[in-house]
């Protein structure tokens, strides 16, 4: 595995109030390509995965954040940690290496707008 190929976890998330969510893992990842590239990437081959429930590759999916890094201390939120957003959300146009995504690193993709509407109110409801 060269330096710049790594392993990513993508943690796919269909509700943050319910707490759905589903990791896939993903292999040799290139640190070189744009946060824009990869969502591409992503949800082209979440589509193709039959292991997935049919909700999570059809579900919205537009934005990527830093969960956790490798050696690094986790959050207590189950789902995604809402502080941070400006250091955590990955902009489109850098590269994951420039982003902040290292080899083990987990990132959450989701819809935005949902995450904003349960930042707003941070309730689980199961």
């Amino acid at each position: 595995m060269s330096p710049e190929s790594v392993i990513v976890t993508v943690r796919l998330i269909r509700s943050f109030e319910h707490r759905n969510f589903r990791p896939v893992l993903y292999r040799d990842v290139n640190l070189d390509q744009t946060v824009k590239e990869f969502i591409a990437f992503v949800k082209k081959d979440i589509i193709l995965r039959t292991e997935l429930l049919p909700p999570f590759r059809k579900h919205t999916y537009d934005t990527m954040k830093i969960i956790h890094q490798a050696h690094g201390s986790k959050t207590n939120e189950l789902v995604v940690s809402l502080e941070d957003d400006d250091k955590l959300v990955l902009p489109e146009d850098s590269t994951l290496g420039a982003a902040g995504v290292a080899n083990e690193t987990e990132l959450a993709f989701f819809c935005m707008d949902d995450y904003r509407k349960y930042k707003t109110h941070p309730v689980a409801t199961w």
